[in-house]
């Protein structure tokens, strides 16, 4: 496999700005395109392994929408809006599963809930979600690391009662900053008391991992400030930190009449300064460095599969905003940020009675499949182990990739290599937003700047 002059060009451009692109999922979702007669789940799972699927159940609602955020979910939902919701990912999970078929036995290796905020739910329905994983997918959730979503307003003890019973070993709450001031910078009205009676309730729950996210970057946000949210969470010994860079995205609510191209160098500047802070803080109170953005307690429990578990291949996805992946096709439902939008996009959801298809969504042939293999692994601390990607590609990552790796290793971005991996330096980490769409390939560079954003 060659790199052409655009590819490296496109290398170049990114590297030059430490804040591109967030790779939480490749292909981005903006590079879907609805997929020429929508072909059969029972078509593209035929062959497929089902010996270790991961499970994502994505609920669309939030109490509120930060000014940050551009993820698929609306503000609040009509009476009936979330059984409606509920009955439609009940008749998806139905037919994922005939398609799955029989020929093999169905295994879920690990389960998540996301949004949105899966907690936005009551609890009744949320032991009807867990229901519906676990009757109509045959998923072990008491069995299987679950991770769930959680904002403060809904972290209530009736919510986590359900939750710690149902077997969710990992709880993520979107605290993002413990002063009121940047909370409300952020478009995120919280009261720092409600924060912390948020967390004690999670504590006294007994769900084995504490998450809390928190956002540097934040217009206003000091060293001292910076400091004192990370201490206020230290406080409840997390068992996981993530620190996240703000981003203003075209249609979110910071983002109105702002043009990223043109972003203030000076907050690159001031949010690579709070990264380095917030690590450095992290690893000095006892955690380890799992990515940019996870932190780990030394001590905290394993919970198996780490920050790119969702991207492995046999991904079953349920809901209007979630992926599902096979070795060879990603597919979900149709993608926006604007809210009449989304609610329109819910809606069409609520009321779709044939699940037994793929609309929209992306294939993975050779070459995006060793791009979308090393980004999971290169944008992680412990790195890409060489073999593995030998033994699944009959290739060699520093010849398939020479020119990226080169100029990753004259920026000092690369660290030594050793015992068979390729690592990131610990300055390379912090440039993992730029390091990762340098090895996006052109077809998905182009597709995602053709998408009109909605």
């Amino acid at each position: 496999m060659t790199v052409t002059e655009t590819e490296t060009e496109s290398l170049t451009e990114t590297s030059g700005r430490p804040y591109q692109h967030y790779v939480y999922a490749y292909p981005h979702k903006t590079a879907y395109r609805e997929l020429p007669g929508a072909p059969r789940l029972a078509d593209l799972w035929a062959g497929e392994s089902r010996q270790a699927l991961s499970l994502y159940a994505h609920i669309p609602f939030c109490e509120v929408r930060c000014g940050f955020c551009n993820l698929f979910t609306r503000i609040g939902a009509p009476d009936g809006l979330p059984g409606r919701y509920l009955d439609a990912l009940e008749r998806q999970a139905i037919a994922v599963r005939e398609a799955l078929g029989d020929a093999e036995p169905v295994r879920f290796a690990n389960a998540a809930f996301g949004g949105g905020t899966p907690t936005y739910l009551e609890a009744a329905e949320l032991e009807r979600l867990c229901d519906i994983a676990e009757r109509h997918l045959g998923a072990d959730l008491r069995a299987i690391p679950l991770s769930v979503e959680a904002s403060p307003a809904t972290a209530t003890a009736d919510r986590l009662a359900v939750l710690a019973e149902r077997g969710t070993t990992r709880l993520s709450l979107g605290v993002q900053s413990f002063v009121a001031e940047e909370a409300r910078a952020a478009v995120r009205p919280q009261r720092r008391t409600d924060v912390e009676a948020a967390l004690s309730r999670i504590r006294d729950a007994g769900i084995p991992v504490l998450n809390i996210d928190l956002i540097y970057g934040i217009d206003g946000q000091t060293a001292a400030s910076w400091r004192l949210s990370l201490d206020a969470a230290l406080a409840w010994r997390p068992e996981e930190v993530y620190l996240y860079p703000l981003y203003v995205r075209p249609l979110t609510g910071l983002g109105r009449g702002t043009d990223p191209e043109t972003a203030d160098r000076d907050w690159d500047e001031a949010r690579l300064r709070r990264y380095r802070e917030g690590r450095d803080h992290l690893l000095a109170h006892g955690y380890e460095q799992v990515s940019m953005r996870m932190f780990r307690r030394v001590d905290a429990p394993p919970q198996g599969p780490d920050d790119y578990a969702c991207q492995t291949d046999g991904m079953i996805g349920l809901g209007c905003g979630a992926r599902s992946y096979t070795s060879k096709l990603h597919y979900s439902f149709d993608y926006a940020v604007g809210m009449s939008q989304i609610r329109t996009i819910i809606d069409d959801y609520t009321v779709t009675e044939d699940f037994g298809r793929a609309v929209h969504g992306r294939e993975v042939d050779e070459d995006e499949a060793r791009r979308r293999h090393l980004l999971q692994s290169l944008l992680q601390a412990q790195g890409l182990p060489v073999a593995d990607y030998r033994r699944r590609f009959g290739s060699d990552p520093c010849a398939d990739f020479a020119v990226e790796l080169d100029l990753l290793a004259a920026r000092g971005w690369l660290a030594e290599a050793g015992a068979g991996r390729l690592r990131l330096s610990p300055e390379g980490l912090a440039h993992s937003d730029a390091i990762g769409p340098g090895f996006f390939s052109p077809a998905v560079r182009a597709a995602m700047a053709g998408y009109e954003p909605k």
